[in-house]
Formats: structure tokens, C-alpha cells, sequence
């Protein structure tokens, strides 16, 4: 008997918070090069700090780009055209991120694919420029890399971050090598399918399988699957997740709360 860990990256692994903020700057002055104009820098660095608060609520890099641009019209009346930012507030994001997304897409005439690629561009040309400031702007948490590299489990990456990004990363920050196939990236499926993949393997038979995610809504997606019943479900607290979350996570049996130490621990 051995154990399976499927890890998500980001929030777990690795906080990019300040990659994907700048990141999102970068793409929404590209996408919308009229909104910003005349934008101090003292606005965009409220923006960025914003993103910092904001970002339990985000599944996929995107929409990083899409809140941006939401924070930009709250500030600013004068080039708002989004019916919900008049009003809104913080907790207003964090309370209805899933309302909101669907209602500003329409109204702003985006979609989610030039969104996506857009998002990846920006990150590629940002990385071809100055890769040392890309790598900078991430930072993995304490103890990660070292119980990365010791772990005597099988390890997978199970992310809606593109591979190419948690793979430079991983290897320039980390210093970790982990085998492409082993890294699930945006659009290799969702999540529960690819919990589903692995299980099924072969080799994988009679392991313990670990999944550790720091989004409740992936966790509670997981437990809808009866045929997902054999995974260890894991809520990182150090991650991107709120405290109204952790004490919704804590009434769900299936759920076990992990803290770092204690997660560094796991995998060695």
C-alpha cells in the first residue's frame, strides 16, 4: 500500500496571487486600452491590492482579468457600463461571484476562450521579457518545495493554471521536476474527471488517494461524485479560501481542514 497525492497548484502549492494580479493589469489594458487611460498608478495599486481579497473567488485564470476591470468601474463611475458595479462592494464579490461573472461577460461582449488566451499571452510575453520578475511575483509556500522533492508518494498536479506555467515554476522557483504527464492543466477536463482517470489506473490500484484543493466549491463538486467516495478530501487553509468557507468545510464529514505543517508533513 502507497499513497496518490492529486494537488492543486495554485493556493496549495504555490501563491501567485501577485503574478496573476499584475498579470490581470497587463491583459485588461490590452483588452480594454480605452478604459485605462488617464488610471493613475495609485489606482492600480488599490486594484491590485483588491485582488489579493478577491481571489478565493476565482476557478480559472481569466476571470482574474474580468475582475480588474469590475474593480477599475466601481472606482470609477465615469467609464463604468456593468449594471452590477454601482454599489457593489468587496464582500458584494466574495458574497455573488458566480451571478455576477455571467452578467458582466454579456454586457461587456467577452468570452471566456479570448479571454483565456489573452490571459496566457500576457503571461507568455511577461515571461519571454523579464523571467525574473515573473518568477519574483510567485512564491511557493514554506516548506513546499523540500516536501516536493522528499515525497515518497506519487504526486499530480490537478489545476486549472495552464501546465506550461506550474511546470516553470515548479522547476525555476521550486526547483522540483515533476513529468509533464503528471501535470493536469487547464483544459485537460475538470477536476473530478481527471480525479476519475487516475483511480482507474492500473498502477494506481490499492493506493490511498489524497486530493488537496483550497476551493470548497471543487471539494463539495468531488463529494457529488459517488464515484469519487474512495478519495481523502483535503481543504488547505493557508490557501485561497475565506473564513466562512473553512467553517463549512469543518461541518462536512468528508472534509478534513489541513494545515500547512501538518500538509508538508503528509507528503514527506
Amino acid at each position: 500500500m502507497g499513497d496518490l497525492y492529486a494537488l492543486d497548484f495554485d493556493g496549495v502549492l504555490c501563491d501567485s496571487c501577485g503574478e496573476s494580479s499584475l498579470s490581470a493589469v497587463k491583459a485588461a489594458k490590452v483588452r480594454w486600452p480605452g478604459l485605462f487611460d488617464g488610471v493613475d498608478s495609485a489606482t492600480e495599486d488599490w486594484i491590485v491590492d483588491q485582488m489579493h481579497i478577491v481571489r478565493p473567488i476565482v476557478e480559472t485564470g481569466y476571470e482574474n482579468v474580468l475582475l480588474v476591470r469590475l474593480l477599475l468601474e466601481m472606482r470609477m463611475s465615469s467609464i463604468r457600463k456593468s449594471s452590477v458595479a454601482e454599489g457593489l462592494t468587496i464582500d458584494g464579490i466574495l458574497e455573488s461571484w458566480s451571478k455576477i461573472k455571467p452578467v458582466i461577460m454579456e454586457e461587456w461582449g467577452e468570452n471566456r476562450e479570448t479571454l483565456v488566451d489573452l490571459f496566457g499571452k500576457v503571461r507568455d510575453e511577461w515571461m519571454d521579457k523579464d523571467l525574473g520578475t515573473w518568477i519574483a511575483a510567485n512564491r511557493f509556500y514554506p516548506g513546499v518545495p523540500d516536501a516536493l522533492q522528499l515525497a515518497s508518494s506519487s504526486i499530480f498536479i490537478v489545476t486549472t493554471k495552464q501546465s506550461r506555467f506550474a511546470d516553470a515554476l515548479l522547476q525555476k522557483l521550486a526547483g522540483v521536476t515533476i513529468p509533464h504527464e503528471k501535470i493536469y492543466g487547464l483544459g485537460t477536463g475538470p477536476k473530478v474527471e481527471v480525479l476519475k482517470q487516475l483511480q482507474k489506473r492500473p498502477e494506481h490500484q490499492g493506493l490511498k488517494l489524497h486530493f488537496v484543493e483550497d476551493r470548497l466549491a471543487t471539494l463539495k463538486n468531488v463529494i457529488k461524485e459517488p464515484e469519487l467516495d474512495g478519495w481523502n478530501l483535503y481543504l488547505g487553509d493557508w490557501g485561497y479560501n475565506t473564513k466562512k468557507e473553512r467553517e463549512e468545510a469543518a461541518s462536512i464529514s468528508r472534509i478534513e481542514i489541513l494545515q500547512l505543517s501538518d500538509f508538508t508533513k503528509k507528503l514527506k
